[in-house]
């Protein structure tokens, strides 16, 4: 499937919000929405941001998720149907889908300073679950699932031990930066999605 390849900066000058897609740069004087807080584009800046009507906040919203997960449009459907049909909260479900992402895990760990990143790091072996090799970005992880690195011996991961040593993880992942491995505590929650998106935003835009 073809992934999105547009520049990752427009998108959140796009957005008009940071999806922080860039790892430590969106930290720093060097993110685009401190140079350029404007939509791209020959008039981004004269040009208003869409209305904030109900349909453009939602859709709005829905790009906001969708470009920080790194996801697609045909993707991202699926899994809003997916938790449409499942029994109980719609909007919960699906939250809990995308955080469930092997990407989304190693980045919540910290072992990659953005999804994109850990997406990249995933796609290149770089990772176990439950001693197995996974190297697929969408791989639903689940309760008590141990990830953990496939080799140490990597500069990469060498010098990361030393700067996660006080990082703190969501409270349904457990790190251990001596072993260089998580542990998946239990399923996350809406709530535990640390207020960066609006997901009942996005259930009404596709219920529509």
């Amino acid at each position: 499937m073809a992934r999105e390849t547009s520049p990752r900066c427009k998108k959140c000058r796009r957005e008009g919000k940071k999806l922080l897609l860039k790892g430590e740069r969106c930290y720093s004087v060097k993110c685009a929405m401190i140079k350029r807080a404007y939509a791209p584009g020959q008039h981004g800046q004269s040009k208003k941001r869409m209305s904030s009507s109900e349909y453009g906040t939602q859709l709005r919203e829905k790009q906001r998720v969708k470009r920080s997960y790194g996801i697609l449009e045909r993707q991202f459907r699926k899994y809003f149907e997916l938790a449409s049909r499942t029994k109980g909260n719609t909007v919960s479900f699906l939250s809990t889908m995308l955080e469930q992402r092997l990407d989304n895990v190693v980045y919540r760990l910290g072992f990659g300073t953005s999804r994109s990143q850990a997406r990249q790091l995933v796609n290149h072996n770089h990772f176990k679950v439950n001693g197995k090799k996974v190297n697929i970005p969408s791989y639903q992880v689940k309760e008590g699932d141990v990830i953990s690195i496939k080799s140490e011996k990597s500069k990469y991961f060498q010098d990361l031990r030393n700067s996660i040593r006080n990082y703190q993880a969501p409270s349904w992942l457990a790190l251990d930066y001596k072993k260089m491995e998580g542990k998946v505590l239990s399923l996350p929650t809406e709530k535990e999605t640390f207020g960066e998106f609006d997901f009942n935003q996005v259930v009404e835009f596709y219920s529509k």
